[in-house]
């Protein structure tokens, strides 16, 4: 009996201690020059942002005496909600030795995914969606900084891609048997199937289900861009993912394979390089969003002859180069919602912020341009009550820079400042 009171007494103590830590939460005063709350709105002169256990507690104007544990002083700077970037691979680096999937474990791709969290973070990105990972890689990630373990951004993690057998997705290039060892367990064929494949995902940590719609572009296979899964299969997946309470994301490239995942319900299309009229009016009608990555194509073609790419990968860049000039203008003259995201991993993480610059060459303003990395990016998350804007009861997700991003957007490809849920990120 004694030594159950005793152990009783430790838990009681413990337990006190741990609501004594939450009770009391430092506060911080950032000092800034001045603030842009969100992209629909114009910048405020000085102001005092108040930030108690990782959340904005206040915005108040002027730089007048606080109750704050200690003071960031940014007034010198723009301070602005961080960024999202839709589409992330913070697990993997850029380069074209497809069979390094042989040799190295997937706990390496956490070891790099933490060295891309951090560089994600000081570009000014605070919220990441991780669009294809290997099994548990992105999610031990996303755990590791959610508790503050690893300095990064907030992710979003889908774990790996739903794909057809030997289509994008799949594992390629190797001996049939090495394939089959390297099956990452997604692949599906028929409604059954591939609707059992969704719940395997949400059953395993998915926050988000990805798939690939259509072929791709480095995939070791050449069957050309068009629709892989079937409007059925299609269907099944973004029916089941919604009754889970999940989106979709669809890699998407050939115009009939992003206008059958449109008609099928799924949420976003990732890089929609063939996008035509009926594939746009799809997207429109059924509320899905375009997640252009334009710096993926950037990346992929520095590249181009010398000896990174196989010449079945190659060809496809080549192929594909000319349509994602004018991709967001062509999307937009539908009235397609575009949202921010860039295929990191494809290009040397860090260098996020240069896509918001591609997407200024198309046409889109400065305003839209930010919209797209923060409010409307955070509703394609669903996440628009959280993320996004500088607002009390929203997470302390806040960047500086020197200048206006509404009259430069790319400003913002040199953040000097970062913090992620509280945390101030070097």
């Amino acid at each position: 009996m004694t030594h159950w009171i005793r152990h009783f007494g430790a838990l009681g103590a413990a337990a006190a201690a741990l609501v004594s830590a939450q009770a009391w939460a430092e506060t911080v005063a950032i000092r800034a020059g001045s603030v842009i709350t969100d992209a629909a709105s114009e910048p405020m002169g000085p102001t005092t942002i108040l930030v108690t256990d990782g959340k904005i507690a206040a915005i108040t104007p002027g730089h007048g005496a606080v109750n704050a544990d200690r003071e960031i002083d940014l007034k010198g700077k723009t301070v602005l909600p961080g960024l999202i970037d839709l589409h992330t691979h913070l697990t993997g680096d850029p380069g074209g030795d497809f069979w390094k999937e042989a040799t190295e474990p997937d706990e390496w791709g956490v070891v790099v995914g933490a060295k891309n969290a951090r560089l994600t973070a000081l570009a000014g990105f605070t919220t990441v969606r991780e669009a294809g990972s290997g099994r548990d890689t992105a999610f031990s990630l996303r755990r590791g900084t959610a508790e503050g373990l690893v300095p990064g951004p907030r992710i979003v993690a889908a774990g790996p891609a739903l794909a057809i057998i030997g289509g994008h997705g799949d594992v390629n290039g190797f001996r049939s048997e090495v394939n089959e060892l390297l099956d990452s367990g997604f692949t599906c064929t028929g409604t059954v199937e591939c609707a059992a494949k969704v719940r395997l995902a949400s059953q395993n940590g998915a926050d988000v289900i990805k798939i690939t719609a259509t072929g791709g572009v480095l995939s070791q296979q050449g069957r050309g861009l068009e629709a892989h899964f079937t409007p059925a299969e299609m269907k099944a997946i973004a029916d089941t993912a919604h009754s889970l309470g999940l989106k979709v994301m669809a890699h998407a490239h050939g115009a009939r394979g992003i206008q059958q995942a449109a008609e099928a319900g799924i949420d976003s299309i990732e890089h929609g390089t063939y996008l035509d009229e009926a594939a746009a009016r799809a997207m429109k009608a059924n509320g899905t969003v375009l997640v252009p990555t334009l710096m993926a194509l950037e990346g992929v073609s520095e590249g181009l002859g010398k000896g990174v790419y196989t010449p079945v990968v190659e060809d496809k860049i080549r192929a594909v180069q000319p349509l994602m000039a004018s991709l967001v203008s062509r999307a937009r003259q539908y009235g397609v919602t575009v949202a921010f995201g860039t295929d990191a991993g494809v290009y040397q993480h860090g260098r996020n912020g240069e896509e918001l610059g591609l997407m200024k060459k198309q046409g889109m303003s400065d305003r839209d341009v930010l919209a797209s990395a923060t409010t409307v990016a955070a509703k394609v998350l669903g996440m628009e009550s959280q993320i996004g804007k500088l607002a009390p009861g929203y997470s302390a997700d806040i960047i500086a820079v020197d200048g206006n991003p509404l009259a430069d957007v790319t400003v913002l490809e040199d953040v000097g400042f970062v913090m992620v849920r509280g945390r101030v990120i070097e």
